[in-house]
């Protein structure tokens, strides 16, 4: 679930047939998907434009989970866990992976310090946009510099072994 904090500005709204314009697009393109959805999509805007400049809102949005995608990021988290030999627990590789995308939120630790606790990729917490930017951030994580050379400390040449796991999975 993805959520956007808006702000009213103090720009002034458009006169009443500017107004008529944006509704005609609203309600004619976008429908409530029952009844009552409508009639909660008509109330949402109705609220919005009524908020004086300063009065901020939150919109919650689900985007469902695309299904071929979420299976292809698994593809290749798999595909990197069969080839590597640092991690022999799957899901401390995960944990390994959130953290070096920084797909984390950073918490008190027990000590003091600040420590990064992995946020949640199951469809429930991270829907469709949520996850493909997970996606971005563990290629942009196991492109760079450090991921290659941490898994295949043995190798000469470990950016190769990457690209070459991650050439398989590209659109």
């Amino acid at each position: 679930m993805s959520k956007v904090s808006i702000t009213r500005t103090n720009v002034e709204l458009p006169p009443d047939k500017g107004l008529e314009y944006v509704r005609e697009f609203l309600f004619k393109c976008f429908k409530g998907f029952v009844k009552e959805d409508d009639a909660r999509w008509r109330r949402f805007w109705k609220r919005m434009i009524a908020l004086e400049p300063g009065e901020m809102f939150v919109v919650e949005t689900v985007f469902p989970r695309s299904g071929p995608y979420h299976r292809r990021h698994m593809a290749i988290e798999q595909a990197l866990f069969d080839a590597q030999e640092r991690f022999i627990d799957f899901e401390q590789f995960r944990y390994w992976l959130k953290v070096g995308s920084a797909w984390v939120i950073w918490a008190a630790g027990p000590a003091g310090g600040v420590v990064p606790i992995p946020k949640s990729i199951s469809y429930a917490k991270a829907d469709e946009s949520e996850f493909r930017e997970y996606h971005v951030k563990v290629i942009e994580f196991l492109r760079g510099d450090h991921a290659a050379k941490y898994l295949w400390r043995h190798l000469d040449n470990p950016h190769e072994m990457m690209n070459t796991i991650l050439e398989g999975f590209e659109e």
